[in-house]
């Protein structure tokens, strides 16, 4: 499984939501249409955790935190990827808000205490993205890729 056919999954997902609110409705829809019992999510993970192993996501590291940008635009949203264990990441702001896939990978990893799902952030929110309790990847969708590192 490669960079083509991750984008292709991504692309389901990506299809799905663009143009809509990003908001807690759209969560829910996500977490039904894409639940981690869904084979999208499975097939997500899989690539994820493969691509690190390979070596062409996640290959930059900066406090604990491997992460990278694996796609710059795909239906109006960058695609990056991370991989925390236990750690609090640096504060960021979303201008026009942000869509997570967490993928608890060891223990029982909460991301912003949110298991294995989706969670959905509006415009203009922003928090330090915190793992607990093990080690989870997290898939961010950002609009237009626009994210803004802060100090709290």
């Amino acid at each position: 499984m490669g960079k083509e056919t991750f984008q292709r999954i991504i692309h389901n997902v990506t299809k799905t939501i663009a143009g809509k609110p990003l908001n807690e409705g759209l969560a829910a829809d996500l977490n039904k249409r894409f639940s981690p019992e869904s084979e999208t999510f499975i097939e997500i993970q899989q690539i994820c955790e493969a691509a690190i192993d390979d070596g062409w996501m996640c290959r930059q590291e900066f406090g604990g935190i491997k992460f990278g940008r694996v796609i710059k635009d795909i239906d109006g949203f960058s695609v990056d990827v991370v991989h925390m264990k236990d750690v609090v990441g640096p504060h960021h702001r979303h201008p026009k808000g942000e869509v997570d896939l967490i993928m608890p990978i060891k223990g029982d990893a909460k991301f912003d205490n949110h298991g294995a799902g989706w969670i959905v952030y509006g415009p203009n929110s922003a928090h330090n993205p915190t793992v607990i309790n093990g080690t989870a990847l997290v898939l961010y969708l950002l609009p237009d890729g626009e994210i803004e590192f802060t100090r709290q």
